[in-house]
């Protein structure tokens, strides 16, 4: 991390920002939630006094409950930057800080801290990170439970409990009283009825129908849910030569077991031969995509392809030093097919030799000249290559 004066990890409840950050921290950083309610009535109420008892270098978690701090936290840092340029000594960390609810840390941070924070992204564990530290667990059961981390700690934890008490304590009471949502229980069935589409062509009228809701209002709270980094619509790669190509984006949850859960599964076996497992399998390789261009910082930009006659590649990875990966997520639990590359795309995209398919497992392998195999367990791999 760079030495900025305040260094904000923002990611969704229980992904392990706190645990980060710890593990980081120096014993001279002092560690304070704000989950304690005391502690947070007193940060709110009389920031300057909180920072008397709880002086920098500090740690700081959940802090969009105390937006009162900010502004005290803004004078503390331009108050010491002062002080060290008249001293000359180089600026350090002072702040490090967590926090789970976006839309409460917009209204809270972006006028307060601007040009004094630096902002970190942390996803729930991908399946690299899961098999590296837990090499028995299987694709199905990462499919199941996601990548929450206290689900493989413990393994006497339900996902379905732990999940459910996610969705009631996090996404039904943070997100939609921070973002002033009135109709709670339409909220609730628009975020089930996603859940069913997830790896789908989102079609806004479509959910609007099925839920009773305004279709401006189902685009208003999936612009909500990508916010607050729940789910995230992969645009289709748009380009003036082509009018064939299709406008409609897929809507895909971040984290498969909480698709999995609003869902209603509560088994892997019936979910593994289930209808809507090549969907959520193909969530969860785009997951795998979208994590690894944030953990490691890529310049990438991820896309799917599709034309309007139902051709498909399900991602187009597209660099800053113009190269461009075709891949396809390919669950068959029997040996995979080679995929030939359509025509269309290579007219789009003549320097595109080969497509990957993504595989539930198996091995790498080479299926024809122009089409390649990887397992999802070794995609972290595979992409590294690719940098």
């Amino acid at each position: 991390m760079n030495q900025t004066p305040v260094q904000l990890v923002i990611g969704p409840r229980q992904c392990g920002k706190s645990t980060l950050l710890g593990h980081l921290a120096t014993p001279s950083f002092k560690e304070v939630t704000f989950d304690d309610l005391q502690l947070r009535t007193l940060a709110n109420r009389d920031p300057a006094l909180f920072f008397e008892q709880f002086s920098p270098p500090i740690l700081l978690d959940e802090v969009q409950y105390v937006p009162n701090i900010f502004p005290e936290i803004k004078r503390y840092v331009d108050r010491i930057k002062k002080e060290r340029l008249i001293s000359g000594r180089l600026t350090t960390v002072l702040f490090r800080m967590t926090g789970s609810n976006q839309l409460e840390m917009d209204k809270s941070i972006k006028e307060s801290l601007a040009g004094r924070a630096s902002y970190f992204e942390l996803n729930t564990l991908t399946v690299h990170e899961i098999k590296r530290a837990y090499s028995k667990v299987s694709i199905s059961d990462v499919l199941f439970k996601g990548g929450w981390p206290e689900l493989y700690i413990d393994e006497q934890l339900s996902p379905i409990h732990y999940i459910n008490d996610y969705v009631r304590s996090y996404v039904e009471k943070d997100i939609v009283l921070s973002a002033g949502i009135q109709k709670q229980e339409a909220f609730n069935i628009v975020l089930a009825l996603l859940a069913a589409r997830t790896g789908m062509l989102l079609d806004y009228a479509n959910v609007a129908r099925d839920s009773g809701i305004q279709a401006v209002t189902v685009k208003d709270w999936v612009s909500i849910l990508e916010r607050t980094g729940l789910v995230h619509c992969l645009r289709p790669f748009a380009s003036n030569l082509n009018k064939r190509l299709t406008k409609a984006p897929k809507c895909y949850f971040l984290d498969t077991g909480l698709a999995v859960r609003l869902q209603g599964w509560r088994e892997v076996a019936p979910l593994i031969t289930s209808p809507q497992a090549g969907a959520l399998f193909e969530t969860l390789v785009f997951s795998e995509l979208f994590k690894f261009i944030e953990n490691y910082g890529k310049d990438w930009n991820l896309y799917l392809w599709r034309t309007k006659e139902g051709e498909e590649i399900d991602f187009i990875i597209s660099t800053a030093r113009g190269e461009v990966f075709a891949l396809d997520a390919k669950m068959s639990m029997q040996s995979t097919q080679a995929m030939k590359i359509p025509p269309s795309f290579k007219k789009t995209f003549p320097q595109v030799k080969q497509i990957t398919l993504v595989t539930f497992g198996g091995r790498r392998l080479r299926l024809s000249e122009e089409c390649e195999a990887v397992p999802l367990s070794d995609l972290t791999e595979f992409l590294m290559e690719l940098s």
